[in-house]
């Protein structure tokens, strides 16, 4: 870096500054001082592509009232500049920043934007931290808010909405955050804003993680973080309140194995007031006392009696018991065996049943259990270009359209992002509801559950695709998220090969890619004299997909199919095949 006088009429202001695209800065409070002195504070540069043009990378303010004063004045000065080296993209944009956050804190939607375009330019989250001084977990929040809907993020920008909004925002799927906006755009309707959101979004019943007397983490509850990952909460209060009751049970269980006289549950809408109790042992009578809160919260308080009690035992008297609970039939152990035994019994039965079976498999997968940990795919992407693209496609309009349609046949609400987690039904009425159902219902409702937890990129996606012969063409077309992923020179001349022929592909061999983006676009919209291709798909989207040079780096590679062995033959007997004859009809 070095120090120069550079003329006005030769600096402007670069991309990379942070306060680039918006509106003329307000330099009101340093024009005076520019007026009398002129600019002391060098501004930071970087040659331009043009000969001996530099651009303004931190400094934009200056700039500004520097140019006011030439105009008022009829005549520029010179311009103390730090001229930093040529084509140093992250340094440019580090400097702008800091510059920017020393002078006045930059709104976090636009240090999003300049740190989003660092972790582009190769900046780890660690090396933005140590840049700016911040903690990672900062760094990090910043950058989470890339996942709300872009008009969300611009209203925080615009500070039409306020911080904690935003944070509880974070906290919403999107179908929730267009729900939501939606209400925000009507005059007439009530928008939660602020702490009243997160009532909104959970419907009264925000219950954290972090109260839970169970692993939830192996429970199959879903599970809903905000994108600062402060706080988490669970999804499902009814399936929550099922599991803390059983966890609750087996404390309890535990503490009068343990000797304990009694243990009372002080239940929801009850408090255990402290002040009314004094401490005293399991020996002369100490209870313990649950205290389940509405919030999910359990605390146990060991060894209490009341204020009249403890005045009792002062005088040597025993403490009566509240009304204890009398021991149930079963031990702990034969509860044990009959529950297995039971468990077996089922188990084979079900094989005689398949049809029952798909049903309990299919209530599985919507809401989990203890043994059952189902995730959804997110189909999440850091570029807001590539979110929108898939939001809007065909296939997810589609998709959504049939999930809505196996919303409705649940009875679950059809603003439920999701079949798979969603509805209040427990396991066992969502699984008698199954019951009720046709098997070709049945059959439609596994497919979306499947589907929004099929796992993208994977080699399953070949196989299906392969297997079912899945047109992508049907689903999708070019859009500008697509030509703007393009960078590769010799891919685009390919698929203008593809497209126009080789003739054309050859002819504009070293033309620009943005040219070559222009000639594709032409040749799938029939414009500007080219011919139109219809139903063009590019070789990596196909099933099976190819790669359009010599280099390859396809990530799913074709899959070759399995040779099948011969099939094996087995003995049926007659009432089996009859039976199966007769479900494969009322299928």
């Amino acid at each position: 870096m070095k120090l120069d006088f550079i003329d006005l009429g030769k600096l402007s202001i670069s991309k990379a500054n942070m306060r680039y695209a918006k509106k003329a800065p307000d330099v009101s409070d340093i024009l005076p001082t520019i007026r009398a002195r002129g600019v002391l504070v060098p501004l930071i540069v970087r040659p331009n592509c043009a000969e001996g043009a530099f651009e303004i990378v931190a400094g934009a303010r200056r700039f500004a009232a520097a140019s006011i004063v030439a105009a008022e004045r009829g005549e520029a000065e010179p311009l103390p500049c730090a001229i930093l080296d040529e084509g140093d993209d992250a340094a440019a944009l580090e400097a702008s920043l800091i510059e920017n956050v020393a002078r006045r804190d930059a709104d976090e939607v636009t240090q999003w934007e300049s740190y989003t375009r660092l972790v582009k330019e190769g900046r780890s989250i660690a090396e933005i931290a140590d840049t700016f001084g911040m903690p990672e977990a900062m760094v990090k929040r910043i950058l989470a808010l890339g996942n709300l809907l872009p008009r969300i993020r611009s209203l925080y920008a615009k500070e039409e909405i306020s911080p904690a909004t935003v944070r509880q925002l974070t906290l919403a799927t999107k179908s929730q955050q267009r729900a939501w906006l939606a209400l925000f755009d009507d005059a007439d309707a009530y928008c939660p804003q602020g702490n009243q959101l997160k009532a909104w979004l959970f419907g009264g019943s925000e219950i954290k993680v972090d109260h839970a007397l169970f692993d939830v983490e192996a429970s199959g509850l879903s599970i809903i973080a905000d994108l600062f990952g402060d706080d988490r909460y669970l999804a499902d209060a009814e399936a929550f309140w099922e599991m803390q009751s059983a966890a609750i049970e087996v404390r309890r269980e535990a503490y009068l194995d343990d000797g304990w006289a009694e243990v009372v549950i002080v239940g929801k809408g009850e408090y255990f007031s402290q002040w009314e109790y004094r401490k005293a042992p399991k020996r002369k009578g100490g209870r313990i006392y649950v205290d389940v809160q509405a919030s999910g919260e359990v605390v146990f308080h060991e060894g209490y009696v009341t204020t009249r009690e403890a005045a009792r035992l002062d005088r040597g008297e025993k403490v009566a018991a509240i009304g204890k609970v009398a021991r149930p039939e079963l031990t702990s152990r034969m509860q044990t065996y009959i529950d297995l035994h039971r468990h077996a019994a089922v188990r084979v039965a079900l094989t005689d049943h398949p049809g029952v079976a798909l049903r309990l498999m299919a209530a599985h997968a919507i809401k989990g259990s203890p043994l059952w940990t189902i995730r959804i795919e997110e189909q999440a992407a850091k570029q807001d270009d590539v979110r929108e693209s898939i939001e809007t496609s065909a296939a997810e309009t589609r998709f959504d359209e049939k999930r809505r349609a196996v919303l409705a046949l649940l009875g679950f609400d059809a603003e439920e992002p999701t079949v798979t987690g969603g509805g209040s039904l427990r396991l066992a009425t969502l699984f008698e509801r199954l019951l009720e159902l046709p098997d070709r219902a049945v059959m439609d409702i596994v497919a979306i559950v499947i589907g929004e937890t099929l796992f993208a990129g994977s080699p399953v996606i070949e196989r299906v695709g392969l297997h079912i012969g899945v047109d992508m063409a049907a689903w999708w077309s070019a859009d500008d998220a697509f030509f703007e992923g393009l960078r590769d020179k010799e891919v685009l001349t390919a698929i203008v090969a593809d497209v126009g022929g080789a003739e054309v592909a050859a002819a504009n061999a070293k033309e620009k890619g943005a040219t070559l983006k222009a000639i594709i676009r032409d040749h799938l919209d029939g414009t500007n004299g080219r011919a139109k291709v219809e139903s063009w798909v590019p070789r990596w989207m196909v099933f099976p997909p190819s790669a359009y040079t010599a280099r390859g780096g396809l990530v799913v590679e074709a899959v070759t199919p399995v040779e099948a062995e011969p099939p094996v033959e087995i003995e049926v007997p007659d009432e089996v095949e009859a039976d199966f004859e007769d479900h494969r009809e009322a299928a």
